[in-house]
């Protein structure tokens, strides 16, 4: 097994001089160095093909013993000194000081085909940003990680991937619910992939302690490293690369809302610099079309983190930033430039998506009201997002008349559908199939347009809990099948229709099928 190291984060930052692994404010360092914690009994569950081949390892490589032993936290890759990253961030709105990677451990840094690759070990054991904790992860929410950033890489969403998923060997104790009921479930690791996992958290800390020199070391290796096509660091450079991360969130969170993505903890320490989805934790997917729903136990009361409030958030995140970055610009009016023109884009960006999934090639200034109407119909009873949009693809302008026939399959409760909610839909399809007939484009021809935008498969949240119940008594079957159902969302895959469905009734109340925590 031989992989290109090029180690940059931990070469050309300043490091915290503290070897000690014991919890504690780290300051003036931009990481801490770590030994992943040994494991009594690794075994690699799963591994991803495409993300070996972009890192420049085979099929084989991942059958050996020094695969696993490395990708566990057991075997150090020759001439690398593995750290964890130091940063801050607001939770659920409020300043939390420093976080830094309580569980997560960068291994190295790795090159291939003129790709860069940083590598990541999540549940690898204890770091100075541990805190009260033990810096593990258990198999349940291992499999949630490894199988979800695969699948959003496929669906064509911004995102970190996964290597590799892993058992320890080790039992790790948690209270799933946070409700006092603590108990022991299987240790796993899994292995991130991702240009890079800085976040908006790692230059907030150092904005926060006042210690621009370091700020300002930070911001220039990532411009540097990944924003190089901007030119050299200085005020004006600053601006352009706070208004890229600033379209790439953008991007990130239309992306989200056009699957039915629910991020459910969208703290400043969990958006990436590069405007990836970052840290799997409490997701979901709307099974429902609900723009009020979390998957997050935690915001449960105030449901900050709602579907319908994800762009919101987006944008509140990178005021933050801003906040960060203003010691290094010394003037607002540019940030604020930037800031201000985020509700346009995201109101011009979130329009042509939503033509897309309509299969709309063309603007009208009446579509703003029909993709509204359309919004307020999906609430009106229990609407599937996925099946919704996937059959609208059926849909025959000609016969207008049949459009609620076509996404009948959609509705969670069909007697819930009164005879008004029937004529707002009925309504709502007239006036569709007068916009389709407006483009002049072919019903086939529509429907695949459509196609390529809609998912057929999502990782609903019961399919995830299956494979974990599958996997904690050791058959890892559905974890692959899983994993290769989602690697072509948008084909019909008539051998696999059965996950085209509806969310189970058993789910809907089950733990780890509806509200998850923080630590799932």
């Amino acid at each position: 097994m031989k992989l290109t190291i090029k180690d940059t984060y931990n070469k050309e930052l300043p490091e915290d001089p503290i070897l000690e692994n014991t919890p504690r404010q780290v300051s003036g360092a931009c990481y801490s160095y770590v030994t992943p914690k040994k494991t009594t009994n690794p075994e690699l569950i799963h591994v991803s093909p495409d993300m070996l081949a972009e890192i420049g390892l085979t099929l084989e490589d991942s059958k050996t013993a020094i695969f696993t032993e490395t990708f566990t936290g057991n075997s150090l890759l020759p001439n690398t000194k593995p750290y964890a990253m130091c940063y801050g961030g607001h939770q659920f709105g409020n300043w939390a000081g420093q976080l830094g990677d309580g569980r997560a451990i960068n291994l190295a840094e790795v090159e291939y085909q003129s790709k860069h690759w940083a590598l990541q070990l999540k549940g690898a054991g204890p770091t100075p940003y541990s805190r009260t904790a033990d810096g593990l992860a258990v198999l349940r929410s291992s499999i949630r990680e490894y199988l979800c950033s695969e699948a959003m890489h496929h669906l064509g969403v911004p995102t970190t991937r996964a290597l590799s998923l892993s058992l320890t060997g080790d039992n790790v104790l948690r209270d799933i619910l946070y409700n006092g009921n603590p108990a022991y479930e299987k240790g796993a690791v899994v292995c991130r992939v991702a240009p890079s996992f800085i976040r908006f958290g790692n230059f907030q800390i150092f904005a926060a302690r006042q210690d621009i020199k370091n700020l300002k070391k930070l911001t220039d290796y990532t411009i540097r490293h990944f924003f190089s096509h901007l030119g050299a660091p200085s005020k004006a450079v600053y601006l352009q690369f706070f208004k890229e991360v600033m379209l790439r969130n953008l991007d990130m969170v239309i992306h989200w809302q056009r699957v039915g993505f629910v991020h459910g903890v969208m703290n400043t320490d969990n958006m990436s610099i590069l405007g990836l989805t970052i840290d799997y934790g409490p997701y979901g997917w709307l099974e429902g079309y609900d723009a009020g729903w979390t998957p997050n136990t935690t915001d449960r009361q105030y449901k900050r983190y709602r579907f319908g409030n994800q762009a919101d958030i987006v944008l509140w995140n990178l005021y933050q930033l801003a906040n960060a970055l203003y010691p290094l610009i010394e003037e607002s009016q540019g940030l604020e430039a930037i800031l201000e023109e985020y509700t346009d884009v995201y109101a011009q960006k979130y329009a042509a998506m939503m033509r897309s999934k309509l299969g709309l090639q063309t603007s009208n200034e009446k579509d703003i009201v029909l993709i509204h109407n359309l919004e307020e119909n999906l609430q009106e009873s229990e609407t599937d997002m996925t099946i919704f949009f996937r059959n609208l693809s059926n849909f025959n302008s000609d016969k207008y008349n049949e459009g609620l026939q076509i996404v009948w399959d959609a509705f969670y409760n069909t007697d819930e559908i009164t005879e008004t909610i029937k004529q707002k839909w009925n309504s709502w399809f007239k006036n569709f199939a007068e916009r389709v007939k407006q483009e002049k484009v072919a019903p086939k021809e529509r429907k695949e347009k459509m196609n390529l935008v809609n998912p057929k498969y999502v990782l609903r949240n019961y399919m995830a809990q299956l494979a974990i119940e599958a996997a904690e008594k050791g058959d890892y079957l559905l974890i692959d099948a899983l994993f290769k159902l989602l690697k072509n969302p948008y084909k019909e895959q008539i051998e696999n229709k059965k996950w085209f469905a509806k969310r189970p009734d058993w789910a809907r109340d089950k733990v780890g099928c509806s509200m998850l925590s923080c630590s799932s």
